[in-house]
C-alpha cells in the first residue's frame, strides 16, 4: 500500500529532527567555537597590548626622583627637625615601605590590592569581579584598580574617567611594573597618595593628623590612613569628623573579615579618639635649619649634629623663661659637645614665629657686647705668661690705666684681693690691669684662634675697654671660646652639619688658645662661682656678663662634656633696667644643665704643675701679680662723660641730627684737644666741657690730650 506524502517534503525518518531546525549540539558547538575565538582574540590583543602597548605611551611616566618633595632637616639620629613644603606648595615627605608600620602595609594591601605581589600591574580577576558586582547591583560595589594603576593615576598617567583613560592607565601600570620593583611602586603610592588639602603621602599625613612618624601606628590610625585616599576631601578628619570615623570603622570591619586583625582589636580601635585638627609640622632648630638649606639649596635632606630631644627641651626652656622675663624679651641658648665641636642644640629665640619678640632673628648669631664674659681668657693669658697664679694678690682700687679709669659694676672697691676672688666676683679694675699687662692685641689674637670673629669699628685699634665688653661677639662664638677653655686650651671648630668620621676626627687637633695649666686654673676658679642651686655648686664652671646699659645679659658654663651659653635681652637692643647676667641669664643656664637629662660630668683633673699654695707658701714672684700700677683716681686726665662703652641715642629730624653729646673732662692741664676717630673736633683753653655732634651712627672713639701730653679715650656707640 502506498503511503501518502506530507505537504512540504518527505516525512522525517526515525531519529531525525524536522528539516530546517539546527540541532542543539550543533548550536553549542558553534557558540563554543565563537567563544573560543573571542577569547583567543582577547588573549592575542591583551598579549599584544602587554608587549607593545606600554611603548606607545612614550615618556608619559615621570622618573620617581623627579617628583617634587619636601626638603627635610634631620637631627643627628635621623629624626625630623623641620620640613619645608615642596615646590608645588604640597607637604610631600620622602618615605619608603620600610619606614611604615607593617600593620598599615598589611591593611592597605588587604583593602586595596590583595594580589599586589602576584599580578603584573593589572588584576583582571579583580576587574571582572568589580564589573560583575556592578552589573548585578546596579552600583559600584568594589573597584578593580590595583595599587600600580593607582600609582599611574597619581603620576597623571591615564587619569581620565573613561574607557580610553582606563586603557591608558592599564598601559601605564604595565610600564611601571617593567621599570620598578614592587617595593618601589609601593613607596611611590606611599609618597603620592592624597590625604586632604595639600597633604600627600602617608608620612606627611601621619605627622599632620597624629603628630608622629608612621613607623609605629595603632590599628585605628592605620585604618584611617588606609581609608582617606579614597575620598581625601570628604573624609578629612579636621573637617568631616564623622565621615572620617565611618570610613575608618569600615576598614576595621574589612580587616576582621580578611583576618588581618582580631575582632577584639578592631573593637578597641573603633573606640580610639579621632583626630579633629591638623597639627603643625615640626619646626625644631628653625634658624639652624634655614642656614643648612641656604648653604645647600639643591639638597632634599640635610643632616645636623643637633639632638632633637635636647633641642625641644631647651626651646621649651627659652619660651618659659622669656614669658617670665616680660614682653619683648628674647632668650637664646646654644649647647656644644666641647670634645667634637658638635652643636647639640641651637635656640635662636623663644619662638621663630613670635613677632612680638622678633623671633625670626637668630640671637645666637647676633653681634652684641659680651660684658665680662671675656675676663676668664684675660686671666688665662696672665697665668700662661707667669704673671700670676690663682692665689696671687692683685689690687682693686680706684685707678687710671693708660687714660682709662675702670669702675666696678657696684661702684665699690675691695682693696687687695686674690686673682681667684677677682675673677669669681668679676671685678673690673683687676681685669683691666691684667689686660694691660698681657696686651689687648694678644687677647684679640687668642680670641681669633678660638674661632671668635670679634668686631670693632672700622679702623679702631683694640684698647683696654674690650676686656669689659667694648667689642662685638656672638653667642655662637662665645660658646666656641669656652669650648677651648673646657678642653685644656685647644680650640675646636663648631659645626651644625653632620660630617664624615674623618672630618669629625679632625676636631681632636685644635689651635692654641691657652696652655693646659692656664685653662685648668680658669676652669677651677669658675667652678667656684656662687650659684643659686647647691646641686650644681662646684660641678660646673661658669661666668656671667652684663653689657653697658643692661642691654645684654650672658651666662656661659661647662662641665666635663658640654658647653652651654645663654643670652637674654631684647632683639632690638633696647636697655632693660636691672637685667644682669647673674640675675637673668644664670638661672636659665643652670636650668639648661638640669635639662641635659644626666648629672654633670666631672671637670678635668688638675694637670701636673698646678700650684695649690697660697700666701707666703707661693713662690715669691707669684705672691703679687706683676702688672703695671696705674695712677690714682685723683690724678691724670680723664673723660668723665660719656663713660666708656656708652650707647647714645641722638635726636634726629629726618636725616638731620639736631641733638649733640656733652663731653665732660676731669683733671688734666689745659688747653685740651678733643678728637673723634682721630679727627680734631674742638680745642679749649679753660672749659672742661665740649658739645659734640656725631657725623653718623655706629661706633666712635673720643680721645683728649692736655698740655702735658696726657691722654684719655672712650669708645661709644651712636644710635
Amino acid at each position: 500500500m502506498v503511503g501518502h506524502a506530507r505537504a512540504g517534503g518527505a516525512e522525517p525518518g526515525p531519529g531525525q529532527r524536522p528539516a530546517g531546525k539546527p540541532s542543539r549540539r550543533r548550536l553549542v558547538h558553534v557558540l563554543a567555537v565563537m567563544g573560543a575565538s573571542v577569547a583567543g582574540l582577547l588573549i592575542v590583543c591583551g598579549a599584544t597590548l602587554y608587549t607593545i602597548g606600554p611603548d606607545l605611551i612614550g615618556d608619559g611616566i615621570p622618573e620617581p626622583s623627579a617628583i617634587s618633595r619636601s626638603v627635610e632637616v634631620l637631627d643627628r639620629d635621623g629624626r625630623l627637625l623641620r620640613a619645608y613644603a615642596a615646590s608645588d606648595e604640597r607637604w610631600r615627605l620622602t618615605v619608603a615601605a620600610k619606614d611604615v608600620d607593617p600593620k598599615f602595609e598589611r591593611m592597605l594591601l588587604a583593602y586595596e590590592d590583595g594580589r599586589f605581589y602576584r599580578h603584573g600591574g593589572v588584576d583582571f580577576r579583580a576587574l571582572l569581579r568589580a564589573a560583575w558586582q556592578g552589573l548585578s547591583s546596579g552600583r559600584i560595589v568594589s573597584g578593580g584598580s590595583t595599587l600600580t594603576m593607582q600609582v599611574a593615576r597619581l603620576l597623571d598617567c591615564g587619569g581620565e574617567r573613561s574607557l580610553v583613560g582606563k586603557i591608558h592607565q592599564i598601559l601605564c601600570a604595565w610600564k611601571i611594573e617593567r621599570q620598578l620593583s614592587k617595593d618601589e611602586i609601593l613607596s611611590l603610592y606611599l609618597l603620592k597618595a592624597p590625604y586632604g588639602g595639600n597633604i600627600e603621602g602617608v608620612r606627611a599625613a601621619a605627622l599632620a593628623y597624629f603628630g608622629k612618624e608612621p613607623k609605629r601606628l595603632t590599628a585605628a590610625q592605620a585604618a584611617l590612613l588606609v581609608a582617606l585616599p579614597q575620598s581625601p576631601e570628604t573624609r578629612r578628619p579636621d573637617r568631616h569628623h564623622e565621615a572620617a570615623r565611618a570610613a575608618r570603622d569600615r576598614v576595621l570591619a574589612r580587616m576582621v573579615s580578611a583576618g588581618v586583625i582580631a575582632s577584639g582589636e578592631a573593637e578597641a580601635a573603633a573606640r580610639e579618639r579621632m583626630p579633629d585638627r591638623r597639627r603643625p609640622f615640626p619646626m625644631l632648630a628653625a634658624h639652624a635649619a634655614d642656614r643648612a638649606v641656604s648653604a645647600a639649596p639643591k639638597a632634599i635632606v640635610h643632616r645636623l649634629t643637633i639632638d632633637a630631644g635636647l633641642q625641644a627641651r631647651l626651646e621649651d626652656l627659652a619660651r618659659e623663661r622669656a614669658g617670665r622675663l616680660g614682653p619683648k624679651r628674647s632668650v637664646a641658648i646654644i649647647a656644644v659637645d666641647h670634645a667634637t665641636g658638635e652643636v647639640l642644640a641651637s635656640v635662636g629665640s623663644p619662638g621663630y614665629l613670635d613677632a612680638n619678640r622678633q623671633g625670626a632673628i637668630d640671637m645666637t648669631r647676633a653681634v652684641r657686647s659680651p660684658g665680662s664674659t671675656l675676663k676668664p681668657l684675660i686671666y688665662g693669658l696672665g697665668f700662661e705668661e707667669g704673671l700670676a697664679a690663682p692665689q696671687s694678690l692683685i689690687e682693686d682700687r680706684p685707678t687710671t690705666i693708660s687714660g682709662y679709669a675702670p669702675k666696678n659694676f657696684d661702684h665699690e672697691f675691695r682693696g687687695t684681693v686674690t686673682v681667684r676672688e677677682a675673677l669669681e666676683l668679676s671685678l673690673n679694675v683687676p681685669a683691666v690691669a691684667m689686660l694691660d699687662a698681657v696686651g689687648p692685641s694678644r687677647l684679640m689674637a687668642r680670641m681669633r684662634a678660638a674661632g671668635v670673629a670679634p668686631e670693632l669699628p672700622a679702623g679702631e685699634a683694640p684698647g683696654l675697654a674690650i676686656g669689659l665688653g667694648g667689642i662685638g661677639v656672638t653667642l655662637h662664638d662665645l660658646a666656641g671660646l669656652y669650648c677651648a677653655i673646657a678642653r685644656g686650651g685647644l680650640s675646636v671648630p663648631l659645626r651644625e652639619e653632620s660630617a664624615s668620621p674623618a672630618i669629625a676626627g679632625a676636631a681632636s687637633t685644635g689651635r692654641h688658645v691657652l696652655s693646659p695649666l692656664a685653662a685648668w686654673y680658669v676652669s677651677d676658679i669658675l667652678s667656684g662661682t656662687p650659684v643659686p642651686s647647691s646641686s650644681l655648686a662646684g660641678r660646673i664652671a661658669f661666668k656671667t656678663g652684663t653689657s653697658y646699659g643692661y642691654r645684654d645679659a650672658w651666662a656661659v658654663g661647662f662641665d666635663g662634656e658640654v658647653v652651654i651659653a645663654v643670652w637674654t635681652g631684647r632683639a632690638d637692643g633696647a636697655a632693660i633696667a636691672g637685667a644682669t647676667g647673674f640675675r637673668a641669664a644664670a638661672p636659665i643656664l643652670l636650668d639648661a644643665f638640669a635639662r641635659l637629662g644626666r648629672p654633670p660630668v666631672p671637670l678635668a683633673a688638675a694637670p701636673r704643675g698646678a700650684i695649690a699654695a697660697s700666701g707666703a707658701e707661693l713662690p715669691v714672684p707669684l705672691r703679687e701679680v706683676r702688672v703695671r700700677r696705674g695712677s690714682g683716681a685723683g690724678e691724670g686726665l680723664a673723660i668723665s662723660f660719656p663713660p666708656d662703652g656708652a650707647v647714645l641715642d641722638i635726636e634726629t629730624v629726618g636725616a638731620q641730627r639736631i641733638g649733640g653729646v656733652v663731653v665732660r673732662l676731669a683733671r688734666g692741664r689745659p688747653p685740651f684737644y678733643l678728637f673723634s676717630n682721630e679727627h680734631l673736633i674742638a680745642t679749649t683753653v679753660h672749659r672742661r666741657q665740649f658739645s659734640w655732634i656725631p657725623r653718623g651712627i655706629g661706633f666712635a672713639t673720643l680721645s683728649v690730650l692736655d698740655s702735658t701730653g696726657a691722654s684719655a679715650r672712650v669708645r661709644v656707640e651712636i644710635r
